[in-house]
C-alpha cells in the first residue's frame, strides 16, 4: 500500500476526521488521504465509554474565564450546528438541560457574580439563574433530601448537548469518503515521518505515503511526533487519566458543580447517558498516570519519549505538582480506583449532585474512562490549559486536551486556512459553505432578556 497526496492526515479521532470532512468537502485540494493505527475509526479517546460526552460551550464551565469560554463558544456552536444538520433521528447526540450547581452562601454569590459581573449572562443569552423550586422542576433528585434552610442557585441553560463523539467522528468520515479524491485507511500505524524536499514521506507498516502537506492529529502520541522531527521541544505531557462511576437513572440531563479555586481539572458533574435512559455517570477522576493510551502498557515507553527524562521535565513536574491545592487532589485521586474504598471515597462528590445516594447506588464504571494530556510548559515549569498546536513546516501538530473534542471544527477551519498556505494558495476554502452546513443551523432560541427557554426533545 502506498500513494501520493496533497495532504496526509494521521490520526482517526474526532480531531483528524473532523479536519479530513472539512478540507474533503469545501476545498478543493485534489487528494487527501486519512491514516489511523487501529483497526477502526474513533477507538480510543473519541468511543463514547472514554470521555463525558460533553458538548463544551464555556457556559457552566466554571474553570473557564470569560475569554476562554468567548473562545470555546463558536467552536462550540458550529459542532452543535453540524449535529442539528445531520443528526434528525438523535443516533448521535441527544439535547437535555444543563446547569452548573451552586450550594450554599459562598457558592451562590459566586455564581451570581460570574453571570451579573464577570459577563458570562450576557455571552450566553440562553443562560439563566434558577433556585431552589425550579432546579427541582427541573432536576428532582438534586433537591430531594437537601437541607431546606441550604441556599441554592444554578444557571441553567438549555444548550446541554450529550454526544457520541465516536459516532460523529464516523459520521465526519463517512462523508468526506463520498469524494472521489479521499482515502481512508485504518490499521496502518505510522513508523516514521522524514521531511523531504517538497514535503513529508510517511512510512507506516502498511506502505509507503508522500504528501505536500501533513497534520498529525494523534492524541498524546501528537507531541512525541513532533519531538522526533525537533518540535516542541519545550513541552511535556502530564498525562491524566479519567474514570466514572454509574448510577441509576437520576438525572435528566447534565448537572455540574462548582470548580475548585486553582484546580485545572473539571470538577465532578453528573449525566445522563447519551444511549442509555436508565443510567447516570458521575466523575470523572483524573489520576496521573505514567502512558498515552489508557490500560496499554505499551504506551509507557512512549510517554518517557515525550517525558525526555531530563532535568527541565522534572523540575516542571515538580513545580506543578509541588502546589499545595494539586499534590493533595491527585493524591485523593488514586484512592479513587481502589476497590470499595475508592467508591466509599468518591460517594460525597455524587452526594453534592444528589443528595440521597447512598453507597450501594453507585459502581465503578468497569472500561470507561481515557487519558487526557496535559501540556506542561517546561520554561515556565506550568501547566498549559487546553489545547496545544504546533506549526512546522508543512506540518501541524495538534495535541487536544478538552475541550479538543467540543472545539474540533473550528480547529478543522483554522488548520484548513494553515493548510491552503503550506500549499502555496493553489486551492480555495469556501468557508461560507462550511458554515452553511454548521454553525448556521445551530438553534439560537430567543435572546431577548426573558430568556425563553426551549422545550427538550420529545424522546429525552
Amino acid at each position: 500500500m502506498s500513494g501520493k497526496y496533497d495532504l496526509v492526515i494521521v490520526g482517526g479521532g474526532i480531531s483528524g476526521a473532523s479536519l479530513l470532512y472539512t478540507t474533503a468537502k469545501f476545498t478543493d485540494i485534489g487528494s487527501i488521504a486519512l491514516i489511523e493505527k487501529e483497526s477502526e475509526i474513533a477507538a480510543i479517546n473519541s468511543h463514547h465509554t472514554n470521555n463525558s460526552q460533553t458538548l463544551h460551550f464555556g457556559d457552566i464551565e466554571t474553570n473557564y474565564t470569560l475569554e476562554k469560554a468567548e473562545e470555546v463558544k463558536e467552536g462550540a456552536e458550529l459542532l452543535a450546528g453540524y449535529l442539528e444538520n445531520q443528526d434528525s433521528d438523535r443516533e448521535m447526540h441527544s439535547k437535555r438541560s444543563k446547569m452548573v450547581l451552586g450550594v450554599g452562601d459562598e457558592e451562590v454569590a459566586e455564581l451570581e457574580e460570574r453571570y451579573e459581573e464577570e459577563g458570562f449572562g450576557d455571552l450566553f443569552p440562553k443562560l439563566r439563574p434558577i433556585d431552589r423550586e425550579e432546579i427541582a422542576e427541573l432536576e428532582p433528585k438534586v433537591v430531594e433530601g437537601r437541607d431546606p434552610n441550604t441556599d441554592m442557585l444554578a444557571l441553567q441553560t438549555p444548550d446541554g448537548y450529550v454526544v457520541d463523539y465516536g459516532e460523529t467522528t464516523k459520521s465526519f468520515v463517512e462523508q468526506a469518503s463520498e469524494e472521489a479524491n479521499v482515502d481512508v485507511y485504518t490499521g496502518t500505524k505510522v513508523e516514521d515521518i522524514t521531511p523531504t524536499l517538497d514535503g513529508y514521506t510517511i512510512e507506516t507498516d502498511n506502505g509507503r505515503f508522500d504528501s505536500d502537506a501533513a497534520v498529525v492529529a494523534a492524541g498524546s502520541h501528537s507531541l512525541q511526533i513532533a519531538k522526533e522531527l525537533g518540535y516542541g521541544q519545550d513541552k511535556v505531557l502530564l498525562p491524566i487519566a479519567g474514570s466514572f462511576f454509574l448510577a441509576d437513572d437520576l438525572l435528566n440531563g447534565k448537572v455540574y458543580t462548582l470548580q475548585m479555586k486553582k484546580l485545572p481539572f473539571a470538577a465532578v458533574h453528573g449525566d445522563a447517558d447519551v444511549h442509555d435512559g436508565s443510567i447516570t455517570r458521575f466523575g470523572p477522576t483524573a489520576k496521573l498516570v505514567p502512558t498515552l493510551e489508557r490500560g496499554r502498557i505499551s504506551t509507557v515507553k512512549d510517554f518517557l519519549d515525550v517525558f525526555g527524562l531530563n532535568a527541565a521535565a522534572f523540575l516542571s513536574y515538580a513545580n506543578i505538582l509541588s502546589d499545595r491545592i494539586l499534590l493533595p487532589y491527585v493524591l485523593r485521586n488514586l484512592v479513587y480506583d481502589l476497590p470499595n474504598v475508592g467508591r466509599k471515597q468518591f460517594l460525597p462528590h455524587v452526594q453534592k449532585v444528589v443528595p440521597s445516594v447512598e453507597l450501594e447506588d453507585i459502581e465503578r464504571a468497569k472500561g470507561y474512562g481515557g487519558v487526557r494530556p496535559q501540556i506542561v510548559d517546561t520554561k515556565n515549569k506550568s501547566l498549559d490549559m487546553g489545547e496545544a498546536k504546533i506549526v512546522g513546516d508543512d506540518i501541524i501538530f495538534n495535541i487536544t486536551p478538552s475541550p479538543g473534542a467540543s472545539t474540533c471544527l473550528k480547529n478543522a477551519m483554522r488548520d484548513t486556512h494553515t493548510l491552503l498556505e503550506f500549499l502555496d494558495g493553489d486551492y480555495e476554502f469556501d468557508e461560507e459553505a462550511f458554515r452553511s452546513e454548521t454553525i448556521d443551523n445551530f438553534p439560537r432560541g430567543d435572546d431577548s432578556a426573558g430568556k425563553k427557554v426551549a422545550a427538550p426533545d420529545a424522546d429525552d
